[in-house]
């Protein structure tokens, strides 16, 4: 690890102890404190992160991620779209679109390390979390079986007074936390997906990226540049904007509000399910 992590003692643990939990850096004192209580299985987690669209992980949590997969875990991108309304351009399609950000999301990946990606193939901008799509992402949590899921906020409907939440964003993270629990846990919920050999999962911990009331902060200053190189493979929606600055200037002000961090921090609404 670039950085030491800290315990609610404050004491640095050692590098044997860097894998990922509640403890990583959390500031919340309860959710630290029972991660050293029972701590995790030893070895390498699956970590699968679950966004509506392309670019959505670059922006929020893409540090965490190449911090995670740099500490060895085994990081899957889940897109339930292919960000095919992503555009202004009235020359281009929807299916020049999708083959523009899918190269883009995969170069992404490569920059961050993340080993796989995966496109569910929903249309931009129709999301709804009905059972149709709980019952699909509980098939890819059974068949993935990640013991670590990283959604977003299903709660987040605007921020400040000059941005209103994407409505797929918040359909991504509520169809996903339906589907984590109790769904993909419970063996009579989805009964057919049995006779497809996918037997019930249950994820440890849940990461809700971009969250209203996030109590978990990642030390993410030694993983800026690669974040950074992510969200520009994203050209079809960065255009002539230099995201850097602004990119820097959030991940600044969420390092200043969880003290003993480093320069940057990404933050999360942070779950350890029993």
């Amino acid at each position: 690890m670039a950085a030491q992590d800290h315990g609610p003692s404050g004491e640095p643990e050692g590098d044997e102890d860097a894998r990922l939990s509640a403890a990583v850096d959390a500031e919340s004192f309860e959710a630290a404190e029972d991660a050293q209580r029972h701590p995790d299985p030893s070895g390498p987690n699956r970590i699968a992160v679950i966004f509506a669209h392309p670019d959505d992980a670059e922006f929020i949590c893409a540090g965490a991620v190449a911090r995670w997969v740099a500490e060895g875990h085994h990081v899957t991108y889940v897109l339930l779209t292919s960000g095919d309304k992503g555009s202004e351009d009235p020359a281009v399609t929807p299916e020049a679109l999708v083959a523009t950000r899918t190269a883009e999301q995969r170069d992404a990946c490569a920059v961050l390390g993340v080993q796989e990606v995966q496109f569910l193939g929903y249309a931009d901008a129709m999301l709804v979390p009905d059972l149709a799509m709980r019952k699909e992402l509980v098939r890819v949590i059974r068949t993935l079986r990640p013991d670590v899921v990283v959604c977003q906020d299903p709660t987040v409907r605007f921020v400040g007074q000059n941005y209103l939440n994407h409505p797929d964003h918040r359909a991504a993270g509520e169809a996903t936390l339906d589907a984590v629990y109790p769904a993909a846990r419970d063996r009579m919920t989805f009964p057919e997906l049995l006779a497809e050999g996918l037997e019930p999962h249950k994820v440890r911990e849940v990461y809700l990226a971009g969250a209203n009331a996030p109590d978990v902060a990642i030390d993410i200053t030694a993983y800026m540049e690669t974040k950074l190189a992510a969200l520009r493979c994203h050209k079809s929606q960065m255009g002539e904007w230099d995201p850097e600055p602004e990119i820097r200037k959030w991940a600044r002000e969420d390092a200043e509000r969880f003290p003993d961090h480093g320069e940057y921090a990404e933050t999360f609404k942070y779950f350890k399910l029993d």
